[in-house]
C-alpha cells in the first residue's frame, strides 16, 4: 500500500513523526513524506525534523508564504502533479492547516481516498480559517482518526458512517512521550535563570488576537499585570513579532522587565519550558493538549476551542480577553486552588500504532 503523508507546518511535524516511524516497521506499507513548505524557516521546520527523527521528505513542494488563497492554490497545483506521478493508494493529511485542505481536495478530485488524522474537532467558529479547513477535509475524507470522543460525535452528526471513524488517540502525545528523555534534559529554563514552576509560558499567534491593534494592546496590558506576579516567557511567533512592530508597541513591550521575549525554539526546548512552567497562556491548539498531558494549568485566550476534552478532563480554561477572569485564574494557579486535570482516554503514546494497524487491515 502506497501512502502519501502530507505535512506542512510545525504542528504537522509533531503528528507525522510517530506515524512514519510506526508505518516503516511494516513491509506492507510504503509511506512517502510530502512536505508542502508552508512553514519553511529553521525554527519552524528544520529543527523539528532533526529532533523528532523525521526522515528527509521524499517530496518537497517548497510553497512558502502567501495569503490563504495563494498558499492553498499553489499547494493544490503542485500536489496534483505529485499525485498523478506517484499514483498513491491513500493520501494521509493531518490537523487543520492550509496544506490539509489543499491536499485533501486535490486527492479527492483525482479519486484517491483521503485519511484525516485529528478528524472531527470543531470550534463552531467559522471565522477561523482552521475551522473551514477541518469541515472541508472531514467532508471529503474516507477514513477519519479522532483524538477525543467529541470528534466521533461531531462526525456522526455531519453524516459520516461509524465504519469510517476510528478513535485512535492523540499522536501529538506520541511525540511528547517519545521525546521525554530529551525534553527532561533541556537547559532553556536554566539558561534564562528560571527555576522550576516559577514562570508562565506564553504563545500567541492567531489573527483574531495579534492582527488587531485593540486586541493585541489589551493582551500586552494583561501580560504587563501578570509579569508583575511571575516572569512570563514568550517564544514569539514571527507573525506576532511583526504585528508588535506594525502597531508601534515595541517600546511598550520593552518596558516589561519580567516579560522575556525570545525567538521560537525547537520542540525539545519548547516542551521542556512548558513542563517546568507554573502555568501557560496561549491561543494554540497544540499547547492546550500538551499542558493537559503534562498537568500544567493553561489559560486559552480564545472564545472557543475545538479541543473540549482539554477543558472537561484536562487543565485548560477558556478565558478570551476577559481581564478579571484571567487575573482570577492566575491567582488560583499561584495560590494552589486551580483545578487539577487528568490525562484523557487513549492519550498514551500509542496512537500511531493504532492508526497504522487500521491501514494494515485496509491493505
Amino acid at each position: 500500500m502506497k501512502l502519501l503523508c502530507v505535512a506542512g507546518a510545525r504542528p504537522n511535524f509533531m503528528k507525522i513523526a510517530p506515524i512514519l516511524r510506526e508505518m516503516k516497521k511494516h513491509p506492507s506499507l510504503q509511506p512517502k513524506l510530502v512536505h508542502t513548505g508552508q512553514h519553511y524557516d529553521n525554527k519552524m521546520s528544520d529543527i523539528f525534523f532533526k529532533e523528532l527523527q523525521i526522515p528527509e521528505p521524499d517530496i518537497h513542494l517548497n510553497v512558502g508564504s502567501g495569503t490563504h488563497a495563494e498558499q492553498t492554490a499553489e499547494i493544490m497545483k503542485r500536489f496534483e502533479t505529485v499525485v498523478l506521478q506517484e499514483k498513491p493508494d491513500w493520501v494521509v493529511v493531518l490537523g487543520d492547516i492550509n496544506s490539509t485542505l489543499a491536499c485533501s481536495v486535490t486527492a479527492s478530485k483525482l479519486h484517491v481516498p483521503v485519511a484525516h488524522v485529528e478528524a472531527g474537532l470543531r470550534s463552531s467558529d467559522r471565522s477561523m480559517p482552521e475551522e473551514i479547513n477541518r469541515l472541508v477535509t472531514d467532508a471529503i475524507a474516507e477514513v477519519l482518526f479522532t483524538t477525543e470522543k467529541s470528534g466521533n460525535e461531531n462526525l456522526l452528526k455531519e453524516g459520516k458512517s461509524e465504519k469510517q471513524i476510528y478513535f485512535t488517540g492523540n499522536v501529538m502525545i506520541d511525540s511528547l512521550v517519545f521525546a521525554q528523555p530529551q525534553i527532561s534534559q533541556s537547559q532553556t529554563a536554566a539558561n534564562l535563570k528560571l527555576s522550576e514552576k516559577s514562570y508562565c509560558i506564553t504563545t500567541l499567534h492567531r489573527p483574531s488576537n495579534v492582527d488587531n491593534l485593540k486586541s493585541l494592546s489589551k493582551i500586552f496590558e494583561i501580560l504587563h499585570a501578570i509579569q508583575l506576579k511571575l516572569p512570563v516567557v514568550f517564544p514569539i511567533h514571527p507573525r506576532t513579532r511583526k504585528m508588535i512592530e506594525t502597531f508601534g508597541l515595541t517600546d511598550k513591550v520593552a518596558k516589561m522587565k519580567n516579560l522575556k521575549l525570545m525567538d521560537p525554539v525547537g520542540y525539545f526546548d519548547f516542551v521542556g519550558l512548558t513542563a517546568y512552567a507554573k502555568m501557560a497562556i496561549t491561543d494554540s491548539g497544540g499547547l492546550q493538549e500538551e499542558t493537559t498531558y503534562l498537568g500544567i494549568p493553561c489559560l486559552t485566550m480564545r472564545e472557543n476551542t475545538e479541543r473540549p476534552i482539554t477543558i472537561e478532563v484536562g487543565t485548560n480554561t477558556l478565558v478570551g480577553l476577559d481581564e478579571p477572569l484571567i487575573h482570577k485564574k492566575v491567582d488560583e494557579v499561584l495560590n494552589g486552588t486551580y483545578k487539577k486535570g487528568n490525562i484523557p482516554e487513549l492519550w498514551d503514546g500509542r496512537a500511531a500504532e493504532r492508526i497504522t494497524n487500521v491501514f494494515i487491515k485496509l491493505a
